[in-house]
């Protein structure tokens, strides 16, 4: 596999590779002295990573060859140039039909439109081969869109051990084995050792877990709906009314008090000055307010002197009037737009920027029905329409302030996800947030890996009884380009101690240990277990299961976790299934049927 770049991606990309997948990577890059070479060079030098280095100072035909591009499965391009990524993945396409591209690019519009185009050229070069069979997939991904849904994750269900399929989080919990049998519990995926130098014991049976001490600690897969929402109260829907109440400042409400104060005074005056019964009295006050009163020429003093103040009261009206038109247009714009938090609403999650990163992270949340109030200090942020779109309750503000964290009801909140970019702002907040609330999960957007694990250190040792998440993009993002790599396939993989499992989505046509089997038959402890069945039509099923895709009442799920172990899996089925480095790669022939490897 190729890595082109020396970005923080492209660094976190190699190692995911290498020391994950256990895939040989060839980084290409301008030079080892600059940016991140020097952390890719360390990569290359140690021991029982398997990565190459070429430098080069363009990305031209010379370089890919250089790196082998011709005998390459995939090829990743982390450069932040878009233009100079698609000019690599043309020519990458050209010199090899069959290579698998993940290009990074943030545009989803011309995204979608590359893939087709490169595709269909794959296609043309290779007619006698279809892309299902080489596998020549063109994945067109951003690091917002691929580090949301972790840190989403990160937030909503407290582990980054997760893996999404068909829109539903997985993820791995460690729990005695005698709790296997738990309602969201899906599967036992591992029986870690019991001393420190055993290994784990991938994907036993039932016999071997029938015979372990109940006890003993095993990591099995959950199936967490709605991405662990289950029980947050949804966000209650606000009154039809509008807060006219909040269009007006404190200064102008009193103005308003005093003048209407003055108006009943005058009347009072005339009442009981001119002797007028009171309604008429009223009356007269109001239209010597208005300046269209007779004049009280030949009346008594008292009723010409109220005459006069109730046309100077008058006077202040106009100027009045106006402020309360300019002050409250605006307000009237945002409130008519956007919804405050609601008073009843808790266990949310609060979102801190709806930047690029954070309207990603919006709607991952909107999707998996998660309750979410929004802090953004520009108006015109890029999330902001996403938001008024989703009628998700924002707070304009900025977030170093006093009071504007209490808006969003961060008392009664589930999480925080800081995710600005701006690091001071992030930490800040999440400071401030965990004064009031000393447990709260939060997970933070940090753009310097060292300084992500210093602060990731610190708050978890002044807080050791809260879940704190702090992360660089590049760290976040870096699992989700490897799993593009892999595959359309590969949805993502678990780390089990010093061993890691896979999960992909298989067609069952052309493997004889699936095809004609039942799900029970079709289990290799040690190797792959079936997990679910894609119960979609052939002609309407996603390419991709790990896309997060829409999980509300107008999509049903793809997928069937709970299978009957007699079910007999058929040429046209395709199935979701956990597995072992060696397990894959002998289903999909990518490593000679010999002895199982070490993990």
């Amino acid at each position: 596999m190729i890595v082109c770049g020396d970005s923080s991606l492209a660094h976190r990309l190699t190692l995911e590779l290498s020391a994950v997948y256990g895939e040989q990577v060839t980084v290409i890059l301008p030079s080892v002295r600059e940016r991140h070479g020097p952390q890719i060079a360390a990569l290359a030098r140690r021991r029982g990573l398997p990565v190459n280095i070429v430098q080069s100072d363009t990305l031209d035909d010379t370089a890919l060859s250089d790196a082998g591009v011709e005998r390459a499965v995939a090829l990743a391009l982390t450069d932040s140039d878009d233009q100079e990524n698609i000019h690599a993945a043309l020519r990458a396409r050209r010199l090899n039909p069959e290579l698998r591209l993940v290009i990074k690019l943030f545009n989803r519009n011309l995204g979608r439109r590359l893939e087709d185009l490169l595709e269909r050229a794959s296609a043309v070069r290779a007619p006698d081969l279809g892309l299902r069979e080489i596998d020549a997939t063109t994945s067109v991904l951003s690091d917002a869109d691929t580090a949301a849904p972790s840190l989403v994750a990160a937030a909503i269900v407290g582990t980054s051990k997760i893996v999404q399929a068909d829109g539903a989080l997985l993820r791995a919990r460690e729990l005695p084995v005698g709790a296997r049998q738990s309602e969201r519990a899906l599967c036992t995926l591992a029986l870690l050792p019991e001393r420190e130098d055993d290994q784990p014991q991938l994907l036993p049976d039932d016999r071997t877990l029938a015979a372990t001490q109940p006890n003993r600690t095993a990591v099995m897969l959950e199936g967490v709906s709605n991405g662990g929402a289950d029980n947050a109260k949804p966000p209650p829907r606000l009154a039809g009314s509008l807060p006219l109440g909040s269009f007006f400042s404190r200064r102008l409400r009193i103005s308003m008090v005093a003048l209407v104060a003055l108006v009943v005074l005058l009347a009072v005056l005339t009442w009981r000055l001119a002797h007028k019964p009171f309604l008429h009295a009223t009356h007269l006050a109001l239209l010597d307010v208005y300046g269209i009163g007779d004049p009280a020429v030949g009346e008594d003093n008292p009723r010409q002197i109220l005459q006069l103040l109730a046309g100077l009261a008058g006077m202040l009206v106009l100027p009045l009037l106006l402020a309360v038109v300019l002050e409250s247009y605006g307000a009237f714009r945002v409130a008519s737009s956007l919804r405050r938090p609601p008073r009843g609403i808790s266990g949310h999650v609060v979102l801190l920027g709806l930047g690029k990163i954070g309207t990603r992270a919006l709607d991952r949340l909107c999707e998996l029905n998660v309750p979410v109030v929004c802090i953004e200090r520009d108006p015109q942020a890029r999330g902001v329409a996403l938001a008024r779109r989703r009628r998700v309750p924002v707070v304009i503000g900025d977030v170093t302030e006093e009071g504007v964290l209490d808006a969003a009801k961060i008392r009664r909140s589930r999480a925080l996800l800081a995710l600005t970019s701006s690091d001071s702002t992030n930490l800040e907040a999440v400071l401030y947030a965990r004064e009031k609330r000393p447990r709260l999960r939060v997970v933070l957007r940090l753009y310097d890996d060292e300084f992500a694990l210093t602060v990731y250190r610190t708050l978890r040792d002044s807080y050791p009884d809260a879940l704190t998440r702090s992360r660089s993009v590049s760290a976040l993002a870096g699992p989700a380009f490897a799993a593009a790599m892999m595959g359309r396939q590969v949805l993502g993989a678990i780390p089990v101690e010093r061993s890691v499992l896979l999960f992909a989505a298989v067609e069952v046509r052309g493997h004889p240990e699936l095809e004609g089997r039942t799900v029970a038959e079709a289990f290799q402890p040690g190797a792959w277990r079936v997990l679910a069945l894609d119960v979609a039509a052939p002609e309407d099923r996603r390419p991709d299961l790990s896309e997060p895709g829409r999980t509300g009442s107008h999509r049903r799920p793809e997928l069937e976790w709970q299978l009957r172990p007699g079910y007999v899996l058929r040429p046209e089925d395709r199935v979701v299934l956990a597995a072992t480095r060696y397990g894959l790669g002998r289903l999909l022939q990518r490593v000679p049927d010999a002895d199982q490897h070490a993990e």
